[in-house]
């Protein structure tokens, strides 16, 4: 018995069809929405810790301007690769080059001094994730176990406006449907979020405030912990409705682990001590949310970290034979040559192996030179320069997958970052480089796989879109290096306005109230710790073996629990609901006795559906980004929204995910759809 044929990859536009794509004018609108969105991005970032996917964004309004010229699908798809990879370049540069401010290395961040150090450091890590990436394109791109939930929903933006009526009305009513039940979110109408907390022991209600009257002792008798409700976000729903149950409750898996019993646990045996991550003034459940919050920042997320560390080891073991075959056909190639373009189908054409090996070469002989500079001694230049280029094409890797697993909104820069900050810091003490040059030379490198890691995971998902809609790669890739390389020009402009403007309001800049910049914060004081000696290893290990306890018992990705430990509780929540919707609607058509074409129309409906959830939140998330960013506010409706009221409206989301796919499969006898709009 023969097993049957793969199914070849017919791409939207067929690769025997040529036509406009690498045009000025696409290239323009997209270096310009590359700049807005990625100082959107920026302010967002430094404000709330988290940016927004640019993708759909730039999808929408290139669409929309370049149809007033007539312009083609592969031209809007170069617009919206130009435009999205701002927000990557952004969400590099905030997490980490804030923490040469706020660990005090830099004390000058003005124009004359910072704009060179901080550019370079952009610069070096945006290219290299654009050419690491290039290297294992082809096995993650063509992987077909990874679904590539937003870059599905980028290219049903594309192909909706060019495939009829009947798909652009799932996809357009559904973008209109996520973006009010946002912008509700936005203005009050309800709660989206809501945290209860639970008592286990011999704690009762009344003691549930620090400091009552005989509680001194009341955390060695008893438990508390922090439950979260799904956050009520179509973009998160549709997230996990894209990649399925499984990658779902594995990803939720982590959040149980870690509020569910980590930290149930360490607020039980840790006791009064806890007390020290009390605020001043802080009375009842804000006591306790503090303490919680405080708990998986400071002790969970390490733990979580060292689990990302194991899952990252083990992940690139398991595609061990396809990076080494990318990396043999790339050396194969720099020794035979390319294949020529002219006997080379469209969608096969990309950058030469040689041209991004000899340009890996000249970045990597300029990160010698500055990190010489930078930690004052050439062994440590070299060191850490070797670091990079190692942890960093490993991270640009692991980047890509994840982002093949749970998008680009999603992906875990800042753990993987964190992880990078570790190993660079303990090759930096093991040199004997200490002090003011070991955190600088640690945060340069840090800065430049964050950035790198960034620029690869979103790249990989402009290259998947472009898969689908049957985009020339070599055209992302240049279009890619062009817009990476104006953004690192000009993002130090809204970090300098951001931290000179929160400074003449009297604030400090970097790391106050009005700027927290969260994660750059901690990635001065880990690198600070360990440089100085004051790091907390146990929890790293603990993590590591936490990880390698679960490839030992099978789990199919350890790398995704870490996340779900790592993430907010009310994200991965949202996630796993969606998944369980999608499973629901699964369930249903089986029972329905649907056959193989009714299936794949209801999948359709249903991924048309899920992409225009995620695709109007994101778009409404940018509008309300802009009105943070001038200081406007919003109306508030109601002063305490009821989280109830958000709950109805998951459950109609959830109704409208599993009813209008099995509503609209179709007779048994018609055809299934065409590839245009699966």
């Amino acid at each position: 018995m023969t097993a049957p044929p793969v199914q070849q990859h017919k791409p939207f536009v067929p690769p025997n069809v040529e036509m406009k794509e690498f045009t000025l004018r696409a290239v323009l609108l997209g270096l310009i929405m590359c700049v807005v969105l990625g100082a959107a991005n920026a302010y967002l970032g430094l404000r709330a810790g988290q940016t927004i996917a640019a993708t759909y964004p730039a999808a929408v309004i290139g669409m929309a301007v370049l149809r007033i010229f007539k312009g083609s699908i592969l031209e809007e798809n170069i617009a919206r690769t130009a435009g999205s990879i701002g927000e990557s370049v952004a969400a590099g540069a905030i997490f980490t080059i804030p923490a040469f401010v706020i660990s005090h290395s830099w004390l000058d961040f003005s124009p004359g001094v910072a704009y060179w150090k901080s550019t370079v450091l952009m610069v070096m890590g945006s290219v290299l994730g654009v050419l690491f990436v290039s290297l294992v394109r082809r096995m993650l791109v063509e992987d077909p176990d990874l679904p590539f939930p937003e870059s599905v929903a980028a290219a049903q933006i594309h192909k909706a406006g060019q495939v009829g009526a009947q798909a652009a009305k799932f996809l357009f009513y559904n973008m209109a449907f996520g973006a009010a039940v946002f912008l509700a979110g936005a203005f009050n109408v309800f709660a989206p979020d809501k945290d209860w907390f639970f008592a286990v022991g011999s704690i009762g209600t009344s003691a549930l405030r620090l400091g009552a009257p005989g509680t001194t002792n009341m955390l060695q008798t008893g438990g508390v912990t922090v439950f979260s409700g799904p956050t009520v976000s179509p973009a998160y729903i549709g997230v996990g409705y894209v990649i399925g149950p499984q990658l779902a409750a594995l990803n939720f898996a982590g959040t149980v682990i870690a509020w569910g019993l980590l930290i149930p646990l360490l607020m039980y045996f840790l006791g009064p001590q806890l007390k020290a991550f009390v605020p001043p003034n802080a009375t009842g459940d804000e006591s306790w949310l503090a303490i919680t919050n405080a708990v998986w920042r400071f002790i969970v997320r390490p733990v979580a970290v060292g689990g990302m560390l194991a899952g990252a080891s083990f992940t690139l073991f398991k595609m061990r034979k396809a990076l080494f075959g990318g990396l043999a056909r790339a050396f194969s190639e720099l020794k035979s040559g390319a294949p020529s373009a002219a006997t080379t189908i469209r969608t096969e054409r990309y950058m030469s192996a040689r041209v991004v090996l000899l340009m890996i070469f000249v970045v990597f002989a300029l990160m010698i030179a500055l990190y010489s500079w930078l930690s004052n001694g050439v062994v440590a230049g070299v060191t850490a320069a070797l670091v990079m280029l190692v942890v960093g094409f490993c991270f640009a890797t692991v980047s890509g997958y994840l982002v093949g697993v749970i998008g680009s909104s999603n992906n875990p820069i800042s753990g993987l970052t964190l992880s990078t900050v570790i190993i660079a810091a303990v090759l930096m003490v093991a040199l004997g480089v200490k002090g003011t040059d070991g955190v600088v030379a640690v945060l340069g490198v840090a800065a430049v796989v964050c950035v790198s890691s960034a620029v690869a995971g979103e790249l990989l998902q402009d290259f998947k879109v472009g898969y689908i809609i049957g985009g020339t790669p070599r055209s992302i890739q240049i279009v890619e290096l062009i817009a990476v390389l104006v953004a690192s020009a000009v993002m130090y402009f809204p970090l300098l306005v951001l931290h000179q403007g929160n400074i003449n309001a009297g604030g400090i800049g970097f790391g106050d109230k009005a700027l927290p910049a969260p994660q750059a914060g901690l990635m001065a004081a880990i690198s600070q710790g360990i440089v100085g000696g004051d790091m907390a290893w146990p929890l790293i290990v603990a993590g590591i073996l936490m990880g390698v306890s679960m490839v030992m018992i099978g789990v199919k990705s350890p790398m995704l629990v870490a996340i779900g430990m790592y993430l907010p509780i009310g994200t991965t929540f949202a996630i796993f609901i969606g998944g369980i919707i999608r499973w629901v609607s699964n369930t249903m058509a089986k029972r329905r006795g649907l056959n193989e074409a009714q299936k794949i129309r209801t999948e359709s409906v249903g991924i048309l559906a899920a992409s225009g959830l995620i695709a109007g939140e994101a778009l409404i998330g940018l509008v309300t980004a802009t009105f943070n960013f001038f200081d406007w506010k919003l109306p508030l409706l109601f002063k305490e929204p009821s989280y109830i009221v958000g709950l109805i409206v998951l459950v109609v989301i959830g109704w409208s995910l599993v009813q209008v796919p099995l509503a609209n499969a179709g007779r048994p006898e018609d055809p299934p759809p065409p590839a245009a709009i699966v």
